[in-house]
């Protein structure tokens, strides 16, 4: 069975040629025996017709002149047989001593091993005449026209197999391109494309879809460089500031304090422990980790947070939760209002304000601060990874760029949506929509 495999054309052209010359040669071998039996049918049933007059014609003459008349022709089969016994009459000198079977219908036999139509016709007086045709003339034409189909047949099948392998071969020209570009195709080199035949056939929308997954490869790949550039830069610079203070307190002991080195260490591996986890959060979100579904109370959550920043003494206005329940995560969920309302804190100039709603299937949750905004062009990078627009407010206050890109992954992961717009209250207005508990 290997064997029968590995003999088996591998090549699509290969294979697209086989199989139309198979298809073309079985239907035009089945047309041709069909034409040939047709062919001799009709030419027997003609034969026959003829046969008939012509006994028709010799019974009358019989009737009118005689058996003797039979004596009279030439190249002609013909019996004068009576009825009853079975017996010869009279007969034509080529029918002399031939035992022509007594038939109704016309009947094919061989005298002599000769092929012939012996047909019957009523000569009167309980007599029969039987006459015998010849089928020779017809068997010659039947061989005549089989031997031209056993030509044309096979010629026309390769006249197939050569216009399909020419087609076939010029269809996937294309594709050989296409193949030998992304076979040259590297981790390093994925700016290049293949190209796009200007057929406007299935393979030119082939090379299309390639050309966009190529995009989005490059997209991948540069956002994970980039991803992988700043992560790099966030972990070295918590590590830095303590490997500084060490440095510093082995070389001058006297300008610094044990209280002051574990607090600079504390503060930083905390950094260190809070970008460690949202690296491995945005992971699993990656990773496309299902979901646990539970009912979840976002009103509950909200009051949570709104009671947190009082606490950090921040003005937090609560007056617009009220009742909404979702199905997910609520430790997830839970993150994404602490990450809002982190963000809300850190750019707010006096006070934050956090509602929750539910209306038409969906649960809405809004979380203003009066701060200075997003700018309209920023509004959706704000949420990609590592994106800071005030870098140093926001390393003074411990962010890292990866709270609102946690968020957004987190209520996709949910099946809704976040957006960012500018908020009655003079800053920015971060919405979240997700489907509602059933």
């Amino acid at each position: 069975m290997g064997a029968r495999r590995r003999m088996r054309p591998r090549s699509v052209r290969a294979r697209a040629t086989l199989g139309a010359v198979a298809v073309v040669l079985a239907a035009l071998v089945a047309g041709a025996a069909i034409f040939a039996a047709s062919l001799g049918a009709s030419l027997e049933a003609s034969v026959a017709r003829s046969g008939e007059l012509r006994a028709e014609e010799l019974a009358t003459r019989v009737e009118a002149e005689g058996p003797a008349v039979l004596g009279q022709l030439e190249d002609e089969i013909a019996q004068l047989v009576d009825e009853e016994s079975g017996s010869v009459l009279a007969a034509t000198e080529d029918a002399e001593g031939l035992d022509l079977p007594a038939v109704d219908d016309p009947v094919r036999t061989r005298l002599d091993g000769d092929p012939v139509l012996v047909v019957a016709e009523d000569a009167g007086e309980d007599r029969v005449l039987l006459l015998a045709t010849p089928l020779e003339d017809e068997q010659e034409a039947v061989a005549t026209v089989v031997g031209m189909l056993a030509v044309a047949v096979p010629l026309l099948a390769a006249v197939v197999g050569a216009t399909t392998w020419l087609v076939v071969g010029r269809a996937l020209r294309p594709v050989d391109r296409i193949r030998s570009e992304v076979d040259a195709i590297t981790g390093d080199r994925l700016d290049r494309r293949v190209p796009v035949p200007a057929s406007g056939d299935e393979i030119a929308a082939l090379a299309t879809t390639m050309n966009r997954m190529l995009d989005r490869l490059d997209d991948a790949a540069r956002a994970q460089r980039r991803f992988v550039s700043d992560a790099s830069h966030e972990l070295r610079s918590p590590l830095a500031t303590i490997r500084q203070h060490a440095e510093l307190a082995a070389a001058h002991p006297a300008t610094t304090s044990t209280e002051e080195l574990a607090q600079i260490v504390h503060e930083e591996g905390l950094r260190l422990q809070g970008l460690v986890d949202a690296l491995l959060t945005l992971a699993r979100l990656d990773e496309g980790a299902p979901i646990a579904a539970h009912p979840v109370d976002l009103d509950d959550l909200a009051l949570a947070e709104a009671a947190r920043l009082r606490g950090l003494g921040v003005r937090v206005d609560a007056s617009g939760i009220g009742p909404a329940r979702v199905d997910g995560d609520e430790r997830m969920l839970g993150q994404v209002l602490r990450n809002l309302a982190e963000n809300a804190r850190r750019h707010a100039a006096g006070g934050v304000a956090i509602a929750v709603s539910e209306r038409d299937g969906w649960a809405l949750v809004t979380v203003d601060d009066d701060g200075a905004g997003v700018p309209e062009a920023e509004r959706e990078r704000v949420f990609e990874r590592f994106v800071r627009l005030d870098e140093a407010r926001a390393r003074e206050a411990g962010g890292s760029g990866l709270g609102l890109a946690i968020v957004r992954g987190i209520v996709q992961a949910h099946g809704g949506s976040i957006a960012v717009d500018a908020s009655p209250r003079g800053g920015a207005r971060f919405s979240v929509r997700l489907p509602s508990a059933g």
